[in-house]
């Protein structure tokens, strides 16, 4: 795995607003005016934001979103399709053993639990945005597209990756092949979103969830968004060891102490990572 380091401290970011309450991350893209789309300087601070999730201890889940009236409507054509620097990516993808683009790679391998809350339009990186996310959960406004295709080029990993593990390898084809834009209601029914909610009920839907998941023992979710990871690939001998060795783990930390206490006690537990 590549090695990264931050480009942009939090207090630095320009096109992504970042704030941290309790325990729980809120990532906004914040380019509005051009429906949320990546440029450069955006996808950088995307990657800034989840190393920073990721390194900092304080974070027990992480909600990703955007500014009204887009979530993100992917890349920013006129800058990295169309600008000075955009032989860039060909230069990077062509190279003997190619990486991921850097934010797919960091969201991904955050260990944190990750709530996309899809506000707008997720088309194109957009819609892979939403896919690296753990759960979904949409607006009524919401509306979702791999355009990839009618750009001539194939998706980013969310699409041949994620895709066909959420929705099935059917529905994928079509979505992938045609580059159809599909509404909230189309989503929910492919299973792509947990949930459709009022426009104006998404960020409050979010975060009651986030709290909900945040108010659990961090160690034991952060093992479990792992084993998820491991049982899409894994056999089921592999993941039993996985679990037992996990679990050896977790009987020792002072979380499952309390988690008992707390029971016996008749009482809130209160969790703190160790």
């Amino acid at each position: 795995m590549t090695v990264h380091t931050a480009k942009h401290t939090p207090d630095e970011f320009e096109c992504v607003l970042y704030d941290l309450t309790d325990h729980i991350a809120t990532v906004t893209l914040n380019r509005p005016d051009r429906h949320n789309a990546l440029n450069w300087r955006a996808y950088a601070e995307l990657e800034s934001a989840f190393l920073h999730i990721q390194n900092d201890p304080e974070v027990r889940c992480a909600i990703v979103t955007g500014a009204d009236p887009s979530f993100c409507s992917g890349d920013d054509v006129r800058e990295i399709m169309a600008g000075p620097k955009k032989d860039s990516p060909v230069r990077r993808l062509t190279q003997v053993r190619p990486v991921p683009t850097p934010a797919t790679e960091i969201i991904l391998n955050c260990d944190r639990p990750i709530i996309a809350a899809v506000n707008g339009a997720a088309v194109g990186w957009g819609m892979e945005l939403s896919l690296y996310a753990d759960i979904r959960i949409a607006s009524e406004k919401a509306k979702f597209g791999e355009l990839f295709v009618k750009r001539g080029l194939v998706t980013d990993v969310g699409g041949v990756w994620r895709l066909p593990q959420v929705v099935g390898r059917s529905v994928a084809a079509e979505l992938l092949f045609t580059g159809d834009v599909i509404s909230a209601e189309q989503a929910k029914e492919y299973r792509l979103v947990s949930r459709v909610v009022a426009h104006d009920e998404l960020m409050t839907e979010a975060r009651a969830l986030a709290s909900r998941i945040a108010a659990n023992p961090p160690l034991a979710v952060r093992h479990l968004k792992d084993g998820l990871r491991r049982a899409t690939y894994g056999t089921v001998e592999e993941v039993g060891t996985w679990s037992s060795q996990t679990l050896g783990v977790l009987f020792q930390t002072e979380d499952h102490k309390e988690g008992v206490a707390s029971f016996l006690e008749k009482r809130p537990p209160v969790f703190k990572g160790r």
